[in-house]
């Protein structure tokens, strides 16, 4: 079976709803989508950082029983693992604060080896922080090189805007080593200052050839060399918005390998392939939002489970 990778931020999230907690779970926006993943029957290897206490070691061993590999997880000695307020507004969108404590010498990690055909998501500032950088692109090049798929998540945050211009090299690297980049109407707005997603694609274009534009109920929009191909969000009232994104991405993914899409056939996709791949994304985003927590739920993921081979 072909693998999926995810190289990101463990962080275990606190929910509030009207100045009170009303959910805690473990989050982070790959290793959202790699639970929901793993819960599927799928491959995963998850490439983190967490701290050696007892938020930590629960959080490990949520992965361990969501099918989610473990092997190159960083354990940080006298750290605590990361730690997000998520305050739910009245559309049960969240705004963050966060609490890190991390060592000096971070992501020390031997790299998991990819073939071609897998899939590495990366996204989120974990894979802009120029603290993190010299130990993230070095397995990313390798999975490019590899001929794995690599698909990139934009989430990047109103709280790191104002780093966007030192930023700006960083994410044309990322644009030219991933296959597919997805982004929400918040991301380009923070990266782009619009959300204009022809606009956007110009720029993206001259690096991948094939942009994501999710934008909420007004649904989804994908531009593949140029080709212009919209579909439709399924109308709901969401619980939390959480998760949405990373659940997209997760469908994604999980529809890439269902369908035995490979990398040469990524520049011959049909309205009719993108179309079996959305869908697949929205069912996996509305389901995360239809709940507190940041994943499908297990009976959920076991309608669409996947039997590994060998």
């Amino acid at each position: 079976m072909r693998k999926i990778f995810g190289i990101g931020e463990t962080i275990y999230d606190i929910l509030f709803k009207g100045n009170k907690p009303v959910a805690a779970v473990p989050g982070g926006s790959v290793f959202n989508g790699l639970i929901s993943l793993g819960r599927t029957g799928l491959d995963c290897t998850f490439v983190t950082e967490i701290g050696a206490d007892m938020v930590g070691q629960y959080i490990l061993g949520f992965m361990q029983e969501n099918g989610v590999n473990t092997d190159y997880v960083s354990c940080y000695q006298g750290k605590k693992t990361a730690i997000s307020l998520a305050y739910l507004d009245e559309n049960n969108d969240a705004k963050y604060s966060f609490y890190k404590d991390y060592p000096n010498n971070r992501l020390d990690f031997e790299m998991p080896f990819v073939e071609e055909n897998d899939i590495m998501a990366f996204g989120a500032y974990f894979s802009l922080n120029p603290v993190l950088r010299n130990k993230v692109k070095p397995f990313l090049d390798f999975a490019h090189k590899q001929g794995a798929i690599l698909y990139y998540d934009l989430n990047f945050r109103d709280n790191h805007a104002h780093e966007v211009e030192s930023l700006r090299d960083t994410f044309r690297e990322n644009f030219a080593l991933a296959d597919i980049i997805r982004g929400s109407h918040e991301d380009f707005i923070n990266l782009f200052g619009h959300d204009d997603c022809h606009r956007i694609y110009e720029e993206t274009s001259k690096y991948c050839p094939r942009l994501i534009c999710t934008r909420g109920r007004y649904g989804v929009l994908v531009i593949d060399h140029g080709h212009e191909y919209s579909f439709n969000a399924h109308p709901i009232v969401p619980v939390s918005t959480i998760g949405a994104g990373d659940n997209f991405n997760a469908g994604l993914i999980y529809g890439l390998i269902k369908e035995g899409i490979i990398h040469q056939e990524l520049d011959n996709m049909t309205r009719e392939r993108w179309s079996r791949l959305i869908d697949y994304g929205i069912e996996f985003a509305t389901e995360a939002c239809m709940s507190t927590s940041n994943y499908v739920s297990t009976d959920f993921a076991e309608r669409f489970r996947i039997q590994k081979t060998r």
